[in-house]
Formats: C-alpha cells, structure tokens, sequence
C-alpha cells in the first residue's frame, strides 16, 4: 500500500480504458511529482477507493461497463468519497454532455487530446481549493463556534458539530421533537422566527432570536451566506445561574431588576432583554435607571460590578 504521507504533492487516481491515455498521465503526472493510481474502468476503480483514498481523480467519460458519469454518480452518493475532487477527461464536446457531468459531481472538465501543462494547472487549482475547504472543514469542526446553514425553506443544509450540540439542547429544554441534522428541518419555534426573518424588508435589521427555558438561555443571528438561497444561522447559549433571590434581598432590588441585570451581565441589550422578559426595550431602559440609582452606579458595567464584588452570584 501506498504511503500517502510521503508524497508532497498528492495522490492523483487516472480511470481510463485505453492503455495509452494511462501511460501518458502516469508518467507526467509522477514526473510532477504526484502519486498515481490507475484503474481501467469504473467499478476497479471505486473498489480501489476503498483501500487507498484518492486526493483528486482524472476520469474518463467512455469507458467499457459503467462509464464515467455513472461512477461519478456513485462516488459521489458515498459519504466517503463524495468530497474527493473530480474532472471528467472527455472528448464529447456537446453543451449537455458537459452540463450531464457537473449534474453528477465533477469540479472541471479536460478536453481531450490531453494537454499535459493545462492538465497540471487544472489539477493545482483543484488540489488547493479542496485543501483550503478540508482546512476550514478542520477549523471549524475543533472550534467551539456553533452556527449552521439553511435554505429558504428552512432546511438545514450544514452545521457544525456544535450546533448540532445546541440543537439537541434546544429541543430537549423545549420539549420539541424531530431530528436536528442536515437535510432535516430546523425545530419548529426557531423554524417560525427563520421564517418570518426571511419575510422582513431587505433595509430592516433581522431580529435575533431568543428563547429562555430551564435557566438556559438560547439566541441565534442570521445573516445572508454568499450562496444564494442560503442563510447562516450563529447560534449562542448561556447559563443563568444567580441567585436572584440572594441579590434581591441583598441589594434591595425588585426581582425583575434582578432578572434585567442578570441578562446585563451576560452582554444582552436593552431589545434582547425585552424579547426575553416580554417588555418593551423601553420598560427595560426604565428599570436600568432604578437599578443605577439603587445601587450608586452609572452604568451598566458598573451595576454588575457591584453585584460580583459582594459575592452574590
């Protein structure tokens, strides 16, 4: 077996059913200084997949037995394989025969005869962008951010392992059913907002969704995605666990000015805080000024400072 750590450039698979093709691209594509894999057809070729991953794969369209479309088709319906870059090596040239191959999968297409240097160039761009995709797949997957993508009907086309946690959190706390992974809806109360979000006039500020339960606090933006028909949703969770009544009976606050602080301190405005406590970001603004004039202080940062320099939480 290959050992695909010691290539510097990348494993490059050739499928191809004339001797003479696989010859030319083996022998170029070593001298550039890529591993290669041939295969003579397309079933050889998935069956070798399986032992040795491929970075990217040259596959010829006309080939004896299942030919190059129908293979793309089913690397691509396995999770396995289906991120591995594909370009068609073709000699059709008809506009729907090349469209056919972009329906199935692929990332480019060659034209033969084979041009060995735009063979090269094709392959750099593809190996590059697929590993700058694989970085950011890693990045995000170690990161603690939490955010997922959806299409307009509200179905989840992407998320992070993280959302998928705050998910799963969200639908416990309210008692909400259905799966929470890609190709499913999102759950149904932030499903209603997302909706109503995308409904909202174009120079309007889209609203954040919030939801309080089991002292748990669940928030969630959302923002176009470059995609069009995509949104992305950046999802946010925190835990209240003061004390309100110790801080009530403390500091001499009512419990709702308790409540409003609380939600202070975890860097919620005046508007979020309202959505939360069903009030107006108004009443809210009220209730800071008690709450200052209580406590001797000016700003909000400085009324949750008294709170954690006596202990109270």
């Amino acid at each position: 077996m290959i050992d695909k750590t010691a290539s510097s450039k990348g494993i490059v698979m050739i499928v191809d059913d004339i001797p003479g093709n696989l010859a030319l691209l083996s022998d170029m594509l070593s001298e550039a200084g890529y591993r290669v894999l041939v295969a003579t057809d397309g079933l050889s070729a998935i069956e070798q997949i399986s032992y040795l991953k491929p970075d990217i794969i040259l596959l010829d369209v006309m080939m004896q037995g299942i030919d190059g479309f129908e293979t793309c088709n089913r690397l691509k319906a396995n999770p396995d394989t289906a991120d591995i870059p594909v370009l068609f090596m073709t000699a059709l040239t008809e506009l729907d025969d090349l469209l056919r191959g972009f329906d199935e999968g692929a990332v480019d297409y060659i034209v033969k005869p084979i041009r060995p240097p735009e063979v090269l160039a094709r392959i750099d761009v593809q190996l590059n962008q697929a590993r700058n995709l694989k970085r950011a797949e890693i990045a995000l997957n170690s990161s603690p951010f939490s955010a997922l993508a959806a299409d307009s009907t509200g179905t989840i086309t992407w998320l992070t392992p993280c959302a998928r946690q705050w998910l799963d959190l969200f639908v416990q706390k309210h008692a909400i059913t259905g799966p929470c992974s890609s190709g499913n809806p999102l759950p149904s109360l932030l499903l209603s907002w997302y909706k109503a979000s995308l409904n909202q006039s174009s120079d309007s500020e889209p609203d954040t969704f919030l939801s309080h339960r089991q002292g748990i606090s669940f928030s969630a933006k959302i923002s176009p995605c470059l995609h069009n028909g995509e949104y992305l949703l950046v999802l946010d969770q925190s835990s209240a666990e003061w004390d309100l009544e110790s801080v009530r009976h403390n500091l001499g606050l009512t419990f709702r000015e308790v409540e409003i602080l609380m939600w202070v301190s975890m860097g919620k405005t005046n508007k979020e805080i309202g959505i939360i406590l069903g009030s107006s970001p108004r009443t809210i603004n009220k209730h800071l000024e008690h709450i200052f004039e209580k406590l001797g202080v000016g700003t909000r940062a400085a009324a949750v400072s008294t709170v954690l320099q006596r202990s109270l939480i």
